[in-house]
């Protein structure tokens, strides 16, 4: 009989909140399993115990509890950034002040996320509208090249981003450094097995012993 037990790789952390979309909800939660991941679910909890929210189409919803203050990025093999409006949400801050970052929870973690990106040990995923989490952090995205959706380029580009074009379409996919970014959930089977490919090559990295 065929053993379909799949061994234990790792967590994979999705920034969520609400009015995510439903299709790439859909698939995260088939795909890392299947690859041997498991799907943990991120967010700022507004010191609620639980916060649950729907997608776009109030097709599917989830049941968050974990609070991004509590976590640290480098528990994760990667992070991902859940489309649609979510990541606009997650920026909210409740208390700007006049020329200083932005302090929101959410872009706090992402600055730690990115950094750890940026140390080789985690890849940090976004798709079409999600890169907006980034772009309120301008400090972590200028220079970087990404893709995303058309209607966003503005907003990319604006926060020192280089959006990368293949002909008049913006890139399906695109990686730079640990950072895998994608145009738009329609395309987002080849988004995941890029990011696999890139955990894969982080995981290959960790067990590959020193030259001395």
């Amino acid at each position: 009989m065929k053993n379909n037990i799949v061994q234990f790789k790792g967590k994979i952390g999705v920034l969520i909140e609400d009015h995510f979309d439903d299709t790439e909800f859909r698939r995260f939660n088939e795909f890392f399993p299947a690859n041997g991941y498991e799907v943990e679910y991120l967010t700022h909890l507004w010191h609620q115990e639980q916060l649950t929210f729907k997608g776009n189409e109030l097709k599917e919803q989830v049941t968050v509890t974990v609070e991004v203050n509590d976590i640290e990025p480098r528990d994760y093999k990667g992070i991902i950034l859940i489309g649609a409006y979510a990541m606009d949400r997650l920026r909210y801050e409740a208390n700007p002040k006049p020329g200083h970052p932005n302090t929101a929870p959410a872009v706090q973690f992402l600055r730690k996320a990115v950094k750890a990106m940026d140390d080789n040990q985690l890849i940090i995923g976004t798709i079409c509208h999600s890169i907006w989490l980034f772009c309120a952090a301008p400090d972590i995205l200028k220079g970087r090249e990404v893709t995303c959706a058309h209607n966003v380029i503005c907003d990319v580009e604006n926060a020192g981003g280089i959006v990368m074009f293949e002909g008049e379409q913006t890139k399906i996919v695109h990686i730079d450094g640990g950072l895998v970014t994608g145009k738009h959930p329609d395309s987002i089977d080849e988004f995941l097995e890029i990011f696999l490919n890139e955990l894969e090559t982080i995981k290959s990295l960790e067990l590959t012993p020193l030259n001395r």
